[in-house]
């Protein structure tokens, strides 16, 4: 494909959005449903102007579904404002660990009895797809940092953590694959790629976020310097907490989400409780706002949180336009297909409702857990993760046809139902002005 077929459709594709965004927000679509769309028009499926070979470029595919997930996942931790000693964190913390284990466990075993799959490859499917997706997943999102309700803060939240709690799996698959560590006991699998890069990745994100916040405040109140590039400031405790997790053989995503929350907690240690951040931000001028001993964590966090989700936009347009260029009916087996509403409509539901069993939730609201279980650009992240690691490529190509049938199919059945589900969500619990901060 040419250059400037590729900057005439990145063109066309931004300004279509800026003009229907707020005609997509009223219609039972999602953004992500239009890039999907314009991506299999350009590919195979239709002009056949885009051919991507998943399987060969593998690498590049790898480094940039990354780059879109860590900053979603900074994005989500900037959300989340409530304390973690908050009750409401029993939910998303449960999800992202006990609902995505029996998630992961659940396809290994549809992979080896139904796909004929091996235990390793199996597993590393299911660490693939177990994962709820931060960035396709907005629509169901909290919608500022004083949201609490339960719902969107449960799905926030198990979004946010659970891209870093299904990394062991993936390894685990791995090394039963003999494609990482293959002299290694399982042993090492529990202490290093379980709970070191766990831990290691949650710590080493905390401890840059707070310090990183805490310097530029100290700066801002006292001296009246490191002032604006709150741009910077934002790719820089992505690129720094990433890096530093990478480097201590971490988990990078648990460390970038474990940022986001340190440099909201500064703010919110700050500001107390009420009222929200952006209500302590009014115009005026930046520097007097971004010095002032009250106002200064405020406008920090507000500031890093509105660029993080303009790029996290641009990113998710990329990504899915991709996705969509790269599938092809021949890329999965029929014989599979059953796989597809196993995994939205049974698979999920089951693993989800352990962790929903006494909690504080509506029938409504486990119903809408239970299925807002989102695939995507994370488990394309996984995938290709996998393949660079050296997964043969017969089993390669299944996989690939599995997942990114999936992620289509999530993409559009999520995003039809995302809409009048909200609404009816929204009636039955008198949110319906769900945009104004809380009081």
């Amino acid at each position: 494909m040419k250059i400037e077929i590729w900057y005439l459709v990145a063109g066309a594709t931004l300004i279509l959005m800026a003009l229907l965004g707020s005609l997509v927000k009223r219609l039972p679509l999602t953004s992500s449903m239009i890039y999907l769309v314009i991506g299999m028009l350009l590919g195979p499926l239709a002009m056949g102007l885009v051919g991507v070979d998943p399987l060969e470029s593998a690498e590049g595919l790898e480094h940039l579904t990354e780059l879109a997930v860590i900053v979603s996942l900074f994005t989500a931790g900037l959300k989340l404002r409530t304390p973690l000693p908050d009750v409401l964190w029993r939910l998303p913390v449960r999800l992202a660990t006990l609902s995505m284990m029996l998630t992961v466990g659940l396809i290994a075993v549809a992979g080896v009895y139904g796909l004929g799959l091996s235990w390793g490859a199996a597993v590393l499917l299911g660490a693939v797809l177990a994962p709820t997706d931060p960035v396709l997943a907005s629509d169901v999102q909290v919608e500022h940092a004083g949201d609490r309700d339960r719902l969107r803060f449960s799905l926030t939240g198990e979004a946010g953590m659970n891209d870093g709690t299904a990394f062991p799996f993936v390894m685990l698959g791995l090394w039963m694959m003999n494609l990482h560590a293959p002299e290694a006991s399982i042993w090492r699998w529990m202490a290093v790629d379980l709970v070191w890069a766990v831990a290691g990745g949650l710590g080493v994100g905390a401890l840059i976020g707070t310090l990183v916040g805490r310097l530029v405040i100290y700066l801002r109140r006292k001296h009246r310097e490191a002032l604006g590039l709150d741009e910077f400031l934002s790719l820089g405790l992505i690129g720094l907490s990433y890096g530093l997790a990478l480097a201590a053989h971490a988990y990078g995503f648990l460390a970038v989400f474990a940022a986001g929350l340190a440099l909201r907690r500064i703010e919110r240690s700050a500001t107390g409780d009420n009222p929200p951040p952006h209500e302590l931000a009014p115009a005026g001028p930046a520097g007097e706002i971004e010095t002032d001993d009250e106002k200064a964590p405020a406008y920090m966090a507000h500031a890093v949180l509105g660029f993080n989700e303009q790029f996290e936009r641009i990113c998710e347009v990329a990504v899915v336009i991709l996705i969509g260029t790269m599938l092809l009916p021949s890329s999965i087996p029929w014989s599979a297909v059953w796989f597809i509403p196993l995994l939205l409509l049974v698979i999920r539901p089951m693993a989800a409702l352990p962790s929903l069993w006494r909690s504080s939730t509506t029938r409504l609201q486990r119903i809408m857990i239970c299925w807002f279980g989102i695939r995507g650009v994370g488990s394309m992240y996984y995938l290709m993760y996998g393949i660079t690691m050296g997964v043969e490529p017969s089993t390669a190509r299944l996989l690939i046809g599995l997942t990114l049938a999936t992620i289509a199919m999530s993409i559009i059945v999520h995003g039809l139902s995302v809409t009048p589900m909200m609404k009816h969500y929204l009636e039955k619990t008198g949110t319906m002005t769900i945009n104004q901060p809380r009081p």
